[in-house]
């Protein structure tokens, strides 16, 4: 239900944004965890309804921090306006440059700007946080966990027996990593992190709650080797750009969702020259022609 305050445990609101898209599901969802003091995570767009709903759902309470799991613009568009009507200050991992690894900001320094997929290039909090920092309260403690992939300041939410994981990991889908905000590496290495603390629920940004976190996040990683292995599977066939790899492993896809294909086929490609299996020539780039490592070998000979 757009705009209204669904409880979803003690201590814990949901209110979901009216931005339903492809590329959201059925909206952001908006988290007000605690009681008398509360927290914010993921203010969501930049609209004023939902901003007019979230401040109506507090009834008055004291709003202690507005935390941001990442800055693209459906989830840190309404920090500010939400800010500046509660007064609380803005904390996140840092703004949409932080926490990007060194390959990713190689290929920024080339030419390879960004991923443009809604990137929240103003975004910056007033508070930057640490991963494993805590905030206490009369809301328990909630301990924030750098996740890079997705986007690279990404964090999940720790919270009792719950973790709140905004892009990282949803129900609905897999998550879109778009080069050089995200980085499939980081991606897999958060992936493997979330998998060892424990939870009894993820509540992502987008879609319903995931009651079986393990096995999500066994999907997700067994979905990213699949894929790795179709790529694989089709440079066997010969050397390829990531167009072509993209037409070969997604057919029928519309021209939007195309571009999103490319770029997550395009996260692949680095992953795996970063891992010695395949070769971009001349270099690590998008359009670069791919080849896998023995082939090469094999041509030098």
């Amino acid at each position: 239900m757009v705009g209204k305050a669904i409880k979803l445990a003690p201590d814990l609101q949901r209110i979901l944004a009216p931005n339903v898209s492809p590329m959201t599901c059925w909206g952001t969802n908006t988290y007000i965890v605690g009681d008398r003091d509360v927290v914010i995570i993921d203010p969501g767009p930049d609209d004023p309804a939902h901003l007019a709903a979230i401040l109506h759902a507090l009834k008055g309470r004291h709003v202690s921090c507005i935390l941001v799991t990442h800055s693209h613009i459906d989830h840190s568009g309404l920090a500010s306006p939400l800010s500046a009507a509660t007064n609380a200050p803005i904390a996140a991992f840092g703004d949409s440059r932080a926490g990007r690894s060194d390959v990713m900001s190689d290929l920024v320094a080339r030419g390879l700007a960004t991923g443009g997929e809604g990137v929240d290039h103003s975004f910056t909090p007033d508070q930057t946080l640490k991963d494993g920092e805590n905030l206490d309260g009369s809301w328990g403690r909630v301990t924030a966990v750098h996740t890079p992939g997705h986007m690279a300041n990404h964090m999940c939410f720790h919270w009792n027996d719950i973790i709140f994981t905004g892009d990282h990991v949803m129900g609905w889908a897999s998550s879109v990593i778009s080069p050089p905000d995200g980085d499939l590496t980081q991606f897999m290495q958060s992936c493997k992190k979330l998998a060892v603390i424990p939870c009894a629920r993820f509540l992502s940004a987008h879609g319903a709650p995931i009651e079986t976190p393990a096995e999500r996040l066994e999907w997700l990683l067994a979905h990213r080797y699949a894929r790795e292995a179709q790529i694989i599977s089709q440079l066997e066939q010969g050397a390829a750009t990531i167009s072509e790899l993209t037409d070969s492993l997604y057919r029928g896809l519309s021209p939007g969702l195309r571009v999103i294909a490319q770029r997550n086929v395009f996260a692949h490609a680095i992953d795996l020259t970063l891992r010695g299996q395949i070769v971009a020539k001349p270099d690590l780039q998008f359009d670069a022609k791919y080849q896998l490592f023995k082939a090469l070998s094999v041509e030098r000979k």
